[in-house]
């Protein structure tokens, strides 16, 4: 494992060195629990070198009206056409004026935190869309994170932490994506949030095996299991278990046997 050990910065070093680099400009946008990924850049100064927009459009018939409609609100969906409708808009809005020397992005979050007098799911689909250089082809990082915080105030803090965490990796360990997993949780802890599922796409992690970085989440202490479907894909675990009768077999099923088979069946 590579430098898990090392001194890591803290979140406003990471803002602040990210609203100093005259490179990276783009927008915040996020829906439920607060919007306190921006609020991180805000907070220690000079956020006018990083931050083009930030927005919350909490209410649905506003979310639905800016993204189009979505199956569900707390979604891969969601997320995926929040990241697209907010990069494009910053592209074809500050290309003219500043595309040569800046490497534009969209932050994204769609999150449903605990709800007042419930006992509610609590999780977030996150994504950042960039550019490794000016005027390049976007690259993406998307995950899953489950907060275990017990009131809406800390889940908020907690993912304030983990989006900084989130945009400062993009930009400084986009060559090292292990790196960039072992320092999603710095100034957190698994205790408080876990990542269950990464992915990484573009031409920044055209040779990343994502089967592999989702194995680092568990070697790195981001998460206590990860899933993959019967094509060997990596999967967001609530998304095929939620509202399912499960079974589990423990095995290495390498290969796969008749007992296997026979357990399954007699547990069927």
């Amino acid at each position: 494992m590579t430098d898990i050990i090392e001194t890591a910065l803290s979140t406003a070093k990471k803002a602040l060195e990210i609203n100093l680099d005259a490179r990276c400009y783009g927008t915040i946008v996020e829906i439920g629990a607060g919007q306190e990924v921006a609020g991180q850049f805000f907070r220690v100064g000079a956020a006018a070198g990083t931050v083009a927009k930030t927005m919350s459009a909490y209410d649905m018939q506003f979310s639905d009206q800016i993204y189009g409609k979505a199956g569900r609100y707390v979604s891969r969906e969601r997320l995926n056409q929040m990241l697209a409708h907010e990069y494009a808009l910053v592209c074809n809005r500050l290309d003219a004026s500043r595309g040569a020397e800046t490497t534009f992005f969209t932050y994204a979050a769609t999150v449903a935190a605990k709800s007042y007098g419930e006992n509610n799911f609590c999780h977030a689909h996150i994504g950042i869309r960039f550019q490794k250089t000016p005027r390049s082809a976007y690259s993406e990082i998307v995950l899953h994170a489950r907060m275990h915080d017990v009131d809406a105030g800390a889940q908020s803090q907690a993912l304030g932490i983990l989006g900084v965490n989130i945009i400062y990796g993009a930009f400084r360990h986009s060559t090292e994506p292990r790196k960039l997993i072992e320092h999603l949780l710095d100034d957190l802890s698994s205790e408080r949030m876990e990542v269950d599922f990464i992915e990484f796409s573009g031409e920044a992690f055209a040779n990343v095996e994502n089967r592999l970085m989702n194995l680092h989440l568990i070697r790195s202490w981001s998460t206590r299991a990860v899933l993959f479907d019967a094509n060997g894909v990596s999967q967001v675990p609530t998304n095929i278990l939620r509202k399912s009768p499960i079974m589990i077999i423990r095995g290495s099923f390498r290969p796969p046997t008749k007992v296997h088979a026979d357990m399954f069946n007699a547990g069927l």
